[in-house]
């Protein structure tokens, strides 16, 4: 986890149901955690809904609720990931995000250390990302009756004049490029929940990607598509964009990063990096002619610093993906049957 200040994490007692109750227990668990680190001047307002200036521009806004098993994990925690998840979805609209809000779900019987330990986590990701959380909800369920603490996240974003960014937009003969390395979050949550070990700890992919969008769209405002490969990983966000628009793809196994420990734990495992979970990539459609220039903006960022051209998309009204292997065969990269790694996000 992040650097905190030395008291976090020494908080004592957990959630009872008075915390949701509406009464000073509720009260005080705003007032002395949830406001105290996540506070702001819109937050601090103290209103049941948040008053926010009115942008110029199309507005986005996109929803996400985080159940991941467990709460902590190799590179983040679901305070972290709450953020990052939902600004990454409006981010994939082309859109810069202006605001967040998040409800909690909190079980009885909770520590309110590790709480607070989330709450700081998702404070400093926000804070990091520049992007306030303005309003939010609390609300507890009786023991058992939860998994310890659940998080949905709102984001508000605005999308600048001449972005037209949209699945649809995917036309035969663009370009498809990738961020960096697939399977990460996945794996890392999976080592953490069988206790495996490896050679070097696996870590999250999880970050806010809406700075590396920044810059990809300031070079080419003409960007036809964006997707974050999350739950089933890259195989199934890009058979939603060949269902979508009505084409196909062709992918080069030996383009796609996949970095040795991640591999090897996939082989262990019996997975395919594939279908494996991301949280700090994502997949961008453009010209041929705007690729090697925006190839190279991602390669100067540092959430693109092993960004690679992985393939191109064909005329197929099918919609087929296929996969050009490193022993020079054809593989048809399919949707997933069945969940592979629940609880992921």
């Amino acid at each position: 986890m992040n650097a905190v200040t030395p008291e976090i994490g020494k908080r004592k007692g957990a959630v009872d149901m008075a915390h949701g109750g509406g009464g000073r227990a509720m009260a005080d668990l705003i007032q002395d955690l949830f406001q105290r680190h996540l506070g702001n001047p819109i937050l601090d307002q103290g209103n049941d809904a948040a008053l926010l200036a009115a942008p110029t521009g199309r507005l986005v806004m996109s929803t996400d609720g985080h159940v991941i098993s467990p709460l902590f994990f190799p590179g983040g925690d679901i305070g972290s990931l709450s953020v990052h998840g939902t600004l990454n979805d409006v981010a994939m609209a082309g859109a810069r995000p202006l605001y967040l809000t998040a409800g909690f779900i909190l079980e009885e019987g909770y520590p309110l250390a590790d709480l607070e330990r989330i709450v700081v986590s998702m404070a400093l990701a926000a804070r990091e990302a520049g992007v306030p959380v303005v309003t939010g909800d609390t609300k507890v369920v009786e023991k058992g009756k939860g998994d310890g603490v659940f998080i949905t996240t709102t984001g508000l974003g605005v999308v600048p004049d001449g972005v037209h960014v949209s699945a649809g937009n995917a036309r035969p003969g663009q370009a498809i490029l990738l961020s960096g390395s697939i399977g990460d979050h996945g794996v890392a949550i999976l080592s953490r929940r069988e206790n495996l070990e490896f050679e070097t700890e696996l870590l999250s992919d999880s970050a806010a990607l809406h700075t590396l969008v920044a810059d990809m769209i300031a070079e080419v405002p003409g960007i036809a598509v964006l997707r974050d490969p999350t739950r089933g990983g890259l195989a199934a966000t890009l058979n939603e964009i060949t269902r979508t628009a009505g084409v196909g793809m062709h992918l080069r196994e030996r383009a796609i990063p996949v970095k040795r420990d991640v591999a090897a734990a996939c082989e262990l495992l019996g997975l395919d990096p594939l279908y494996v979970a991301n949280e700090g990539k994502l997949i961008c459609l453009c010209d041929q002619g705007d690729a090697e220039r925006l190839l190279a903006v991602m390669k100067a960022h540092p959430l693109g610093k092993e960004a690679a051209i992985i393939g191109e998309v064909t005329e197929d009204a099918a919609g087929l993906v296929e996969m050009e292997t490193d022993i020079g065969g054809l593989r048809v990269v399919d949707w997933l049957s069945g969940e592979q790694l629940p609880r992921i996000c």
